[in-house]
């Protein structure tokens, strides 16, 4: 059976490494969109307006799932470290999943907020390919802080919290 993997947790908490490592240890196609957003959008960003991110969060989201779902049609995995700050940003990708009888799976990362940001400057300085695609400052650290909504226990059925503190 295909499985689909939502990652999720808070800003710096280390959602693209475990993705990575997931990913190749359960041979899945992995897509994250701190990459997709820098690479489409970055340059037009003049300051950080919530809206006008969402909605190109959004944009990717659809694109995002368009290949995704052909990938789980051919019985292979999926992997998403799309950030998934709100539940139903989850519940986007988890609902058209199940309706195709992919089972998905919410791996939430969770940290305190003091290690998380240690591991953002650490992130920042050194720039790692693997994980960096943009700075992400305390403003931007503090201003993603209060919009992150924790996967209650009926998301996390078929998936697991998995503590990066």
């Amino acid at each position: 059976m295909s499985r689909l993997i939502i990652v999720c947790g808070p800003t710096g908490v280390g959602k693209t490494t475990h993705s990575i490592a997931l990913a190749t240890e359960i041979e899945a196609v992995r897509f994250s969109i701190d990459p997709w957003m820098q690479t489409l959008f970055a340059k037009d960003m003049a300051t950080l307006d919530y809206d006008w991110m969402i909605e190109r969060v959004h944009r990717c989201y659809d694109q995002i799932w368009k290949v995704s779902e052909q990938i789980l049609s051919i019985r292979g995995n999926v992997v998403l470290d799309l950030g998934f700050t709100e539940k139903a940003q989850r519940e986007r990708f988890a609902q058209p999943a199940r309706a195709m009888g992919a089972s998905p799976e919410v791996h939430y990362l969770d940290a305190p907020a003091d290690v998380r940001r240690k591991r953002v400057d650490k992130r920042n300085l050194e720039k790692d390919p693997n994980v960096y695609s943009f700075d992400v400052d305390r403003m931007m650290f503090d201003f993603m802080e209060p919009r992150f909504e924790a996967p209650d226990e009926a998301e996390l059925a078929n998936g697991r919290r998995i503590d990066c503190g």
